[in-house]
Formats: C-alpha cells, sequence, structure tokens
C-alpha cells in the first residue's frame, strides 16, 4: 500500500482534476454500442474491498479494471442534501430492506462505495472475533498476523483518535456513561484536515474523509488502472475450473434500471468486492458451485436499535463529526455463549434520517420533529453470529437476477433489543433527558427511567412494530480452509474456481462486533498483496 501525506485542499476536486489529467474512466450509461474490454485483473465494487484491491494491484504494475454499478460523484457534487444523497449514492435510494421489511439497510452504490458515505468510524478487528473465528470457524487470523496491516492501512488512511471536542449529541453519550460508571472512549476516524461539518453521509464536501473515492481509486487511475462506472456485473461466465469472462449491464441515467448495452470483460484474475449482499449474488447469478450450500447463507448485519432522547439544552447532531464516542460496556467480555452483545454509539441526526426512524404518525411524530435540535439520539450495534440464536440471514435472488436478504428475527435477538434498549434509555437520562422514546411502534416519551424501563419490558418485539436498522453487511462467502464450511481459502480465493477471489465483508464467518470498515481494509490488503506478487510474476 502506498503512504500518502498531507490532506486534500477543500478548494479542489481530486477526481474532476484526475479526468482532466487524463484518467480512463468509461461511464456505460453513456454508450451507445456494446463495449469489450481486457485486463490482468478486472474487480466487481470499488468499496472497501475493491478500493484496496485495486490500489495493491496497480501498484503491481497489472492492468486493473475496476467496475462499478453506481456514478462517479465527487466533492463538486456533495452539496449536503439528503435528498440528494440517498438517491444517488445509496442503494435502492437507502430504501433497501430485508425481504420481510423488518430491517432497513443503508449500502452504498457509488465510486468508493460504503466508504464514501459512510461515518468515518474506525476500530480494529475485535480480539474476542478473531478468537472466535479460530476456534469456531478454523480460520486462523491472529492479531499479531493482522496489526502490521491495521497500522499501514491506520497511516494510509488518516486514521487516529478525534482530538476535537464532541458534539453534544457525543458529548452526552460520554456524560450519561460518566454518570453510570460505565465504559467510553473516543472513536479513531479516516480524516485529514476535517471541518467538522457533521454531513459525512452525504459524501465530503471538502475531501477530508479518507474514502476509497479520494485515496486508492486516484492512485489506481493515476497508475493506468480503468474505471468502468454505472456498469452492473450480470455473470460471470464459467468454464470448467476458471472464469471465462464478466458480462455486465450498463444502467440508465436513473441508476434503476438496465439498458439494452452490454459490456463484456475478460481477465486472467476476478476479484469480487460487490459487499455482503452483492458478492453472493454475483456468484449465485453465474451459477458458481456450490456443492455444499455455504455461498449466501450466514449473512450478518449487526442489527441496530434506536433510542431517541429530549435535552433541556440544543443538541444540533446534525453539526459537528457524526461518530466520535462509543461504549464496549455491553461488549467486551460477553461470551458467545452469553446474551447478545452490543455496542452504543451517537449517530448523526438528519432530518430525513431522523424523519423516517421516528415511530408514529400525525401529531405525535410532527411532534417530535418540531424539537429535533434538542434530540439526542444513541444506537445499539448488535453482535451477531456468535450464537446459535443468532444464526444471521439467507441471500437470495428475485426473479430479475437481484438479491434479496431474508434475515430471521429470533427470541435471542430480541432479547438483546430489548436489553440493548433499557441501557440506552439508563445513559440518556443519565446524561440529563428530560424525556427518553425507545423507537418501537408502543414507545411514547418517558419522564423518568423507571417508567421507560417498565415500558421496555412490555414491548411486543416482533418484526416491523420494531424498528431495526443496519449499515453494515457482513457474511454469505465466508472464509476458511473446509469448503464444506466455507466459500473461499483462507487466500481469499472461491473454493472450485482457479480465477476467482472474494474480498470484501462478505468473507467475514461473523459479523465484526464493531464497525467493519478497518477490517475489510487490512485483510483486503493482506490478500491483495501476495495476489499481485503471484500474478506479477
Amino acid at each position: 500500500m502506498t503512504t500518502s501525506a498531507g490532506s486534500t485542499s477543500a478548494l479542489s476536486d481530486p477526481v474532476r482534476d484526475g479526468i482532466a489529467r487524463g484518467w480512463q474512466v468509461v461511464d456505460a450509461g453513456t454508450l451507445d454500442r456494446d463495449l469489450a474490454l481486457d485486463a490482468d485483473v478486472a474487480i466487481v465494487g470499488t468499496g472497501a474491498g475493491g478500493g484496496i484491491a485495486g490500489e495493491v494491484l496497480a501498484d503491481a504494475g497489472l492492468r486493473v479494471l475496476m467496475v462499478e454499478e453506481g456514478p462517479l460523484k465527487s466533492s463538486s457534487d456533495f452539496r449536503m442534501r439528503e435528498a440528494d444523497a440517498y438517491r444517488d449514492l445509496y442503494q435502492e435510494s437507502a430504501a433497501r430492506k430485508t425481504a420481510d421489511k423488518s430491517i432497513n439497510i443503508l449500502q452504498g452504490r457509488c465510486v468508493g462505495g460504503g466508504t464514501t458515505v459512510n461515518w468515518t468510524s474506525s476500530f480494529r478487528t475485535p480480539a474476542a472475533t478473531l478468537d472466535h473465528w479460530r476456534s469456531v470457524h478454523g480460520w486462523s487470523p491472529s492479531t499479531t498476523a493482522l496489526d502490521p496491516w491495521f497500522a499501514r492501512t491506520e497511516e494510509r488512511l488518516g486514521m487516529a483518535r478525534w482530538s476535537v471536542p464532541p458534539n453534544e449529541n457525543n458529548a452526552a453519550l460520554a456524560r450519561g456513561a460518566d454518570a453510570l460508571r460505565i465504559h467510553h472512549d473516543v472513536i479513531r476516524r479516516n480524516v485529514r484536515g476535517c471541518w467538522n461539518l457533521g454531513y459525512c453521509g452525504m459524501g465530503c464536501p471538502t475531501n477530508a474523509k479518507q474514502s476509497m473515492l479520494v485515496t486508492t481509486i486516484p492512485h489506481a487511475l493515476d497508475r493506468g488502472a480503468v474505471l468502468l462506472t454505472r456498469a452492473r456485473a450480470t455473470r460471470l461466465v464459467l468454464g470448467r475450473d476458471r472464469v471465462e469472462h464478466l458480462e455486465c449491464a450498463a444502467m440508465d441515467a436513473s441508476g434503476t434500471a438496465v439498458t439494452a448495452r452490454r459490456v463484456t470483460i475478460r481477465a486472467r484474475t476476478y476479484i469480487s468486492a460487490a459487499g455482503a449482499i452483492g458478492s453472493p449474488a454475483l456468484l449465485m447469478r453465474s451459477n458458481a458451485p456450490d456443492p455444499y450450500a455455504t455461498l449466501g447463507v450466514r449473512t450478518f448485519l449487526h442489527p441496530t436499535v434506536v433510542s431517541a432522547a429530549l435535552m433541556p439544552e440544543r443538541v444540533d447532531g446534525f453539526a459537528g463529526a457524526p461518530q466520535t464516542v462509543y461504549s464496549d460496556q455491553f461488549m467486551e467480555g460477553v461470551p458467545a455463549e452469553g446474551p447478545m452483545a452490543f455496542k452504543l454509539e451517537a449517530p448523526p441526526i438528519h432530518p430525513v434520517l431522523a424523519a423516517i426512524t421516528l415511530p408514529g404518525h400525525a401529531v405525535a411524530h410532527a411532534s417530535w420533529m418540531r424539537r429535533l435540535p434538542n434530540m439526542q439520539v444513541l444506537i445499539a450495534l448488535l453482535r451477531d453470529g456468535f450464537h446459535g440464536g443468532s444464526p444471521g440471514g439467507r441471500v437470495r435472488l428475485a426473479s430479475d437476477g437481484t438479491p434479496i436478504l431474508d434475515y430471521p428475527l429470533t427470541p435471542y435477538l430480541f432479547d438483546g433489543v430489548r436489553r440493548a434498549m433499557t441501557a440506552m434509555a439508563e445513559v440518556q437520562f443519565a446524561a440529563g433527558a428530560t424525556s427518553v422514546m425507545p423507537v418501537h411502534d408502543e414507545g411514547d416519551g418517558y419522564a423518568t427511567v423507571g417508567a421507560a424501563r417498565a415500558a421496555i419490558a412490555s414491548f411486543d418485539l416482533r418484526a416491523r412494530a420494531t424498528t431495526i436498522v443496519s449499515a453494515h453487511v457482513m457474511g454469505g462467502c465466508a472464509l476458511g480452509p473446509d469448503p464444506r464450511q466455507s466459500v473461499v481459502d483462507e487466500s481469499g480465493r472461491f473454493h472450485f474456481l482457479r480465477n476467482l477471489y472474494v474480498l470484501d465483508g462478505s468473507v467475514f464467518p461473523t459479523s465484526i462486533g464493531a464497525n467493519p470498515q478497518l477490517s475489510i481494509y487490512a485483510l483486503a490488503a493482506k490478500l491483495a498483496t501476495p495476489l499481485a506478487d503471484q500474478l506479477r510474476s
């Protein structure tokens, strides 16, 4: 990986500057005829896994072709408007849901993928997670083996503890945790020269966020890589034991429908980095060998529940770095066989995101929205996949080949939801809240912690009545040595095809138990580096 120092000027647009310098960027949405391309390596997806792999392989002198279903947008397009960002930068306009509509899933769909729109939280894979993978799933990454890759990634992408005082939304989490004498700490963020605006989820307008959009992808393009945008990878055409070529369909201007134009890509090696829903779906559409039915199963989400509170002072949770404080009080030391562990964080509070998350209708909903400046919000990320009661979901295909995620909501998960709601209410009251509303169809504003506890204990926790969201999708192409239990081997290579690799969050055998971007970055770098050496030789 290449180490970059300094920050990009907020007055420049490195993407537009690069195109002016001669980057090879093809917008499939503008094609008037079919197209054929070739490369040494074709990478499907430009998010955390694909972006890192693209840089490593381009640095090795290989001809790299990166394929992205979404558009190429850059800082000149990022105007801190939710209506524009959700439409342009997210899967299904930020309305992707599980099959039963019980969980809303936020996933990026643009050059840079989720790294372009995430909230910059950067955690190393917890040691407890690595230990669990080793003991239960036969995968042997150790903290020692991964540490150099974490360190190189952190240096490359400017990951450091956030030294600016937190906004009031995050300060309330720290204040409440202090009052209860429970753990809290500062989150590391991948930023350089951050303006502390708070609109990271809509694309960084100052190029401070060190996403793939402004780091590894420009680096690869400067070294001759080709970027194909608005092109949906429809299927890998397979030979006896290898991929022969990749077929893509051009997307229309809206990015929601395919056109008649097709792109055929021939490469020596293919990498799927389309994410933990997209990668299993691509392999399924390609009829990839799956003799042990491991493909697309055990897909995890960090199911996330929400608690809103009203504070006597203004919070303005839409301003300032979005996530800078966390608590692992209910995560650290919780064994796999124990109750569902969860991590507490404070998300940004933007009007549209708040409006679609808060329960209720009409006067009740409007009453909370009117008090948005005083609203403080906590989220609890539940660690799924460690216990038999959280088996994860399954990716399957709709009749048109698009992916669908079935995700069961189990009694074990709902027990975690109830405990997380209670913990968040206690933290918010300890921080000085005058009213707390656990986000549930039966939820209301409660004036005391006792009233909140009693209400939460009585909630009918069931699908769609319980608001559950997620921005983290993991699993579905699990990595491991045994093809009876995994999809790819420990080099990331698909067990039954010689020239197909998967390098994204789908290779994790469970959820991470922390925001996953750094885990994906480090693992992609670790696996792409020997692959580059192998292909170069």
